[in-house]
């Protein structure tokens, strides 16, 4: 994959993953979209290769449908603030824009996963009284992880007894 197919390549797969494809999304309009922002941008610059993707590689990681929704809600708010640094007055950008506006619509609950995130992140743990808020956390924590370990393992060995590979 060339570095000038790497925008189309994840609006694809955050349109397919959420089945817009087929419903109002044309993908050649919206690659004939695409190209012209790739014109607008110079994207077939020299430096676009430059220390690979910077979203498809992130993608991998993700394998659950959960999990995805996360990252991907992410990944469209950020294609929208750039888009939004941009000439709205063209086609292409607004048609593009649209389309990750109706697909973040559908994506209430993972910016608010992101945030979540990017909070625990922030956390200073060597302040006393994050630790001891923390410590009066920690059972209830241990708690969901046993659960949804135990889930998980319940999972496991459901899925094992029905298979009589």
């Amino acid at each position: 994959m060339t570095c000038q197919t790497y925008s189309l390549f994840v609006l694809s797969v955050i349109m397919i993953y959420f089945g817009r494809f087929g419903n109002s999304l044309i993908l050649a309009q919206l690659q004939n979209d695409i190209d012209q922002l790739k014109a607008d941008f110079n994207s077939s610059h020299s430096d676009v290769a430059d220390g690979g993707p910077i979203f498809t590689e992130k993608l991998v990681n993700w394998t659950e449908r959960n999990e995805k929704r996360i990252i991907l809600s992410q990944i469209v708010s950020m294609y929208l603030e750039m888009l939004n640094n941009t000439d709205k007055s063209k086609a292409h950008v607004k048609h593009i824009s649209e389309e990750l506006y109706t697909l973040k619509d559908s994506l209430p609950d993972g910016l608010k996963k992101m945030k979540d995130l990017m909070d625990l992140a922030k956390l200073q743990m060597s302040d006393l009284k994050t630790q001891r808020k923390a410590v009066n956390e920690l059972f209830s924590v241990l708690q969901k992880l046993v659960e949804t370990s135990t889930s998980l393992k319940r999972k496991r060995s459901q899925s094992q007894r029905r298979c009589k590979c």
